[in-house]
């Protein structure tokens, strides 16, 4: 299974046989610091380590597997390893590099298998993930593997690229969603909610590096902020002293909470993002603390955790079309809502009383809604925020948000009938998963036997979906040489003529293939050419994918990388003026590779001619 490092001269890095009358003159006289920072210069790669430490028995003890200059070979080659050691730990850096070449060498074949997979199914097979664990190599090892492979500059390996960045998705969501029913296992008491914030960050977004002590270093920085203003105001006041306290005091509560509203709002500039509210960033904690701007309920998490290590007790407080925290002005634990005032984070810290909350929405709120909630009901509260927002996507084909907060509200929630029903449709309107659409189904129909129809509907529809599957059925072949009105190809790089985004070209219809209602919708029919011309699938620069007419469009004068997600399902290579399809794309388009080479020359040939010249 291990792939071994192959040295000229060596039969493997740690074959060492030699005596010290073969040390160089003049590098045996040196002080062992100075070999050990010679050879830890940089300038040496691992096959002139191995050289040397064959050289003598003095280099080779300077060479030593736990010393120096492996840790310094394994940091170099890779230098994202860094963070999953310590500056004190003491390892056989010679046996952690040759693990991390060898896993390096089984994860890019494993990826290269699925990528195969992937061109011809346009899908990896959920039992491909399982393939990475089994190839027994530390996990952080094959994560950075694939994240090379994503980061790679290299041009011909889109597929490979997308496939790769698939695996890492899955990965790291994975491993969320593990420290996420950990995380609802605790005591209701013990639940973090800025933990919980950080939690959905991290599943909704796998491919960011979202951290909670990143996160929290940040508030920290904030919370420093925070008291040097209160220490300006009252030097005595009891949040400055160390540790975290109780304030039992309200005066000594109100001036921790007004420094914090200076700090945060005034000094900081934190505000509700009233001009793009449904932006689901605003969901998301780190984004918060980049842009500043946030929705009620993330800068409510905010707010309460920043009050907190100040030592003001803030409840969260599930208030209609308006999150709210709630500030105890009386005895504590009251249940009469006239001993509280209301904080509105998304209005700038201002305090409210439960009559002037009922006017900022302009309805009559029943009491109940005044009362505070626990961390799993703010966390129902967020990913329902992501739920309706995913609903409401329209660019994005895949309905990935919704896909992630329906994952999210069920790992809460795992016996929601109307949110299992709605992930079953969800998957098999994409067409994904169908086997996991029928575990799904068999679920529903054991916790609500009344939803038979809709149960037997699904299964009748999945089963069928998944015979088609099976079969071998002959790809759709395009001809271009039967269709004389289609100027473009699959590959090249287009501008519009009319709105001036650009794309790449991934598939084309000798006419209009949409419904008539989406010809009406789109108005179609005002074109000068009207239905009757070639439409081309585009694969659009703002990640969306768009049904373009050929009057359209027009071949991009300067043509550049489309830095879609999903390029890598099409693509196998950029030449850095047209895109090279995969192996599956030329099947299904087989004139079209010829056709773009040809054309591509010409424009070349056209650009270096002595008349475009002058």
């Amino acid at each position: 299974m291990a792939a071994s490092i192959t040295i000229a001269g060596s039969s493997s890095p740690g074959d060492f046989s030699a005596d010290d009358s073969q040390c160089p003159p003049g590098l045996a006289q040196l002080p062992g610091e100075i070999v050990e920072h010679i050879l830890c210069s940089g300038k040496l790669g691992h096959k002139d380590i191995v050289s040397i430490s064959c050289t003598c028995r003095r280099l080779r003890d300077a060479c030593a597997g736990r010393g120096k200059v492996w840790r310094r070979q394994l940091f170099d080659r890779w230098p994202s390893l860094k963070k999953y050691y310590g500056p004190l730990d003491s390892l056989d850096w010679l046996e952690e590099y040759k693990t991390r070449y060898s896993a390096g060498v089984a994860t890019h074949a494993t990826v290269a298998s699925f990528t195969k997979q992937l061109v011809v199914e346009h899908r990896i097979p959920c039992e491909s993930y399982n393939d990475l664990d089994s190839l027994g190599y530390p996990g952080h090892f094959v994560e950075d593997e694939l994240l090379a492979i994503v980061n790679s500059e290299n041009r011909k390996c889109l597929s490979l690229k997308y496939c790769a960045k698939k695996l890492l998705y899955f990965m790291h969501q994975e491993a969320t969603m593990c420290r996420l029913k950990d995380f609802l296992q605790q005591p209701v008491e013990d639940q973090d909610i800025l933990e919980a914030a950080v939690l959905i960050d991290q599943y909704c977004n796998p491919l960011e590096d979202v951290c909670l002590e990143n996160i929290q270093s940040q508030i920290e920085n904030i919370l420093i902020k925070v008291k040097a203003t209160l220490s300006a105001r009252n030097n005595r006041h009891p949040s400055l002293a160390g540790g975290r306290c109780c304030i039992e005091d309200v005066d000594l509560q109100q001036q921790a909470l007004d420094s914090l509203n200076h700090v945060l709002f005034v000094e900081q500039m934190f505000k509700g993002n009233v001009s793009d509210f449904y932006n689901p960033l605003n969901s998301y904690i780190h984004q918060v603390l980049i842009t500043k701007t946030g929705i009620p309920i993330s800068l409510s998490v905010l707010y309460l955790t920043l009050a907190s290590h100040l030592g003001v007790e803030l409840e969260p407080v599930n208030f209609p079309h308006h999150f709210m925290l709630r500030w105890c002005q009386g005895s504590p634990g009251s249940s009469n809502i006239s001993d509280y005032l209301y904080v509105d984070a998304f209005g700038g810290g201002r305090r409210l009383t439960a009559k002037e909350c009922e006017c900022m929405i302009g309805q009559y709120v029943t009491e109940e809604f005044y009362a505070a909630v626990n961390t799993k009901e703010v966390m129902q509260r967020m990913v329902g925020n992501l739920l309706n927002l995913g609903k409401r996507e329209s660019k994005d084909r895949s309905f990935m948000l919704l896909r992630v907060s329906l994952e999210l509200y069920l790992v809460m929630y795992p016996d929601s009938v109307q949110h299992l029903l709605l992930q079953a449709r969800l998957y098999f309107h994409l067409g994904i998963w169908p086997e996991k659409v029928l575990d799904i189904l068999q679920n529903i129909q054991a916790l609500d036997p009344s939803q038979h129809g809709a149960v037997a509907y699904l299964v009748q529809h999945t089963l069928v979906h998944i015979e088609k599957r099976k079969e071998e059925n002959a790809l759709d072949c395009k001809l271009r040489s039967n269709e004389n009105q289609v100027s473009y190809s699959i590959g090249l790089v287009v501008r519009h003529k009319r709105y001036d985004y650009s794309g790449v070209i991934f598939g084309w219809d000798p006419f209009c293939m949409m419904p008539p209602d989406w010809i009406d919708n789109m108005d179609i029919h005002s074109l000068p050419q009207g239905a009757d011309q070639a439409f081309y699938n585009v694969l659009l620069e703002d990640g969306s994918c768009s049904y373009v007419a050929q009057e359209n469009l027009e071949p991009h004068p300067s043509p550049k990388e489309i830095r879609h997600p999903e390029i890598g399902l099409y693509f196998s290579e950029f030449t850095g003026t047209y895109y090279i399809a995969n192996e599956n794309l030329q099947l299904q388009y087989p004139e079209d590779t010829e056709f773009s080479q040809s054309f591509h020359q010409t424009l070349d040939e056209q650009s270096h001619s002595p008349q475009h010249e002058s």
